[in-house]
């Protein structure tokens, strides 16, 4: 089987069981979340480094949110201000890459950027940190465990695509 059907049929498998899992059991995983955070293990490469990548740049674009959403919550104000708090915290979300272990961009955008859209689209109270950061560990929960859906995905279909060769 070449390996395009068997990650269509791997992650389609496991697209069904994952969604049970956040549907099925009440313990606040977001399906959409594991899917972000799915994808963005095989934006990053795959493998145990995509893996490991992914989930530590979604812990931290996770706490980058977080303490932005905490600050405009609390500072509150105008568009202008809430603005130039999103854009510092973001400066510091990217300058980040200069530590080896924050420097997958791009996943850390998504972990901010799917705290920030739960937390504002879900009223959570963006003032009140322990909301924002009790918010913010369901989210990166979710993210993790699509990063390790995906890992699990590539090796069903891996297995598959040599079974046939």
């Amino acid at each position: 089987m070449n390996l395009i059907n068997a990650l269509a049929i791997s992650i389609g498998l496991l697209a069904a069981l994952a969604t049970w899992v956040c549907l099925g059991n009440g313990a606040g995983l977001h399906v959409w979340a594991l899917f972000v955070g799915w994808g963005s293990f095989y934006h990053t490469g795959g493998g145990t480094d995509g893996l490991t990548k992914s989930a530590i740049n979604h812990i931290w674009g996770a706490v980058v949110a977080t303490l932005a959403l905490v600050v405009v919550g609390t500072v509150g104000g105008s568009v202008v201000v809430t603005s130039a708090i999103v854009g510092a915290s973001v400066v510091a979300l990217v300058l980040g890459a200069h530590i080896p272990a924050l420097s997958t961009i791009p996943a850390a955008v998504y972990g901010y950027a799917s705290t920030a859209a739960f937390c504002l689209l879900s009223g959570v109270a963006i003032g009140d940190i322990t909301a924002v950061a009790t918010a913010a560990a369901m989210v990166v929960a979710s993210l993790i465990l699509g990063n390790i859906f995906g890992f699990v995905s590539e090796k069903l279909a891996g297995m598959m695509a040599k079974s046939e060769a």
